[in-house]
């Protein structure tokens, strides 16, 4: 069972640096389970150069995961992959809000897929996950998920399961579901301006600091004054989130993953 405390260490898996680079080893000198030709070797490491620029940022040096891209090494997708067939068209086509598209030719591409393979290959014969599956997250009461939902968790202050967070799991799944409920770091925070002549303004806060805040109203109008010349309030949804970081139990952060799981 993952235990929610350990989260903060799970979130840096998969961003460790690459096996070649800690080792100081080049991918075609790393055993794969396979005897490489020297042209395979080639491809490997030409495809290292090209992840390392264009995909690493998001997925990890070794392909491994990291802050908002999955574990490839463990990708149902990869691992269904021939010679690029579904790979391609994932990397050429990007995904909807989730990953931008990449315009790259016939070689390159081919490079990267094996040095996408050599890797799902590396992690399965250490027999090491790298990542967390979905399933260590599912180990929580559904109907106890649903009780801390409604009640003393109070998300049902803010959040609504046929609402804002209707089909969630669908969109976001294991431990990116898992961050997002633990802290919304894209969560847009409001304000509430009084200014001197008593007007009241309400807006997304687009800038605060210690000397000025700055809002965009409904309208898509963007303001700013001095904080030292207004009034002002403002609604953080993180928060909330925050506050509840030392009230949860272990159980409540599985029966509430347990919950959420089944928002589809």
């Amino acid at each position: 069972m993952l235990l929610w405390g350990t989260l903060a260490g799970v979130l840096w898996l998969g961003r460790s640096l690459s096996p070649y680079v800690a080792e100081g080893q080049s991918a075609s000198t790393r055993a794969t389970g396979q005897t490489l030709t020297p042209e395979k070797a080639a491809h490997i490491e030409a495809g290292n150069t090209s992840f390392q620029q264009k995909c690493a940022f998001c997925h990890g040096r070794d392909a491994g995961g990291g802050e908002s891209g999955p574990d490839l090494t463990r990708s149902k997708l990869v691992m269904d992959d021939v010679n690029g067939n579904k790979i391609a068209d994932v990397v050429r086509n990007g995904r909807a809000g989730r990953m931008p598209p990449f315009d790259l030719g016939g070689p390159e591409m081919e490079n990267i897929v094996a040095f996408i393979h050599s890797q799902e290959q590396k992690a399965a014969m250490a027999g090491k996950r790298k990542g967390v599956d979905v399933s260590d997250l599912q180990t929580g009461n559904v109907a106890a998920g649903k009780q801390y939902f409604d009640g003393a968790g109070t998300c049902s202050k803010c959040h609504s399961a046929s609402g804002d967070l209707a089909h969630i799991a669908t969109k976001y799944q294991g431990l990116q579901l898992e961050e997002r409920m633990l802290y919304p770091r894209d969560a847009k925070s409001k304000a509430t301006v009084t200014l001197a002549s008593g007007e009241t303004l309400t807006g997304i806060v687009q800038y605060h600091d210690e000397f000025t805040l700055g809002i965009v109203l409904q309208d898509g109008t963007y303001r700013s004054w001095p904080v030292t010349k207004i009034k002002y309030k403002i609604d953080s949804p993180h928060q909330a989130h925050v506050e509840l970081f030392s009230k949860y139990t272990d159980d409540d952060i599985h029966n509430l993953m347990a919950y959420l799981q089944t928002l589809r």
